[in-house]
């Protein structure tokens, strides 16, 4: 499971910005980023590669899985593994009371 960013969204919706807008003024992508990475003080030029790289598959300029596509996946695992949690329960308890079907009866 991933950790929690450190850096609010609009600090990195700034910075990916401030990629797209300067993107043209340097040579090579590495000098954007480092250049950008800098200014904000974000601390890693390669955690600002990953969120531009996630800003272009969701504007459609990237192929690859969009942020509301893995929350959509991530939500559909979670539904999944209730719903085993919960079939298992059901099938002890099916069996449980099978088992209480075969034990003979006494009165008294």
């Amino acid at each position: 499971m991933a950790r929690p960013s450190r850096n609010p969204l609009e600090v990195r919706r700034r910075a990916v910005r401030m990629v797209v807008e300067v993107r043209d003024d340097y040579p090579d992508e590495t000098a954007v980023l480092q250049a950008v990475t800098d200014k904000p003080g974000i601390g890693s030029r390669e955690t600002l590669r990953n969120w531009v790289k996630q800003h272009e598959i969701d504007a459609g300029t990237r192929p690859g899985t969009t942020t509301e596509e893995s929350a959509q996946l991530k939500a559909l695992k979670k539904g999944i593994a209730e719903l085993k949690r919960a079939n298992e329960i059901l099938k002890a308890a099916a069996s449980f009371f099978a088992a209480g079907l075969d034990r003979p009866h006494t009165r008294s």
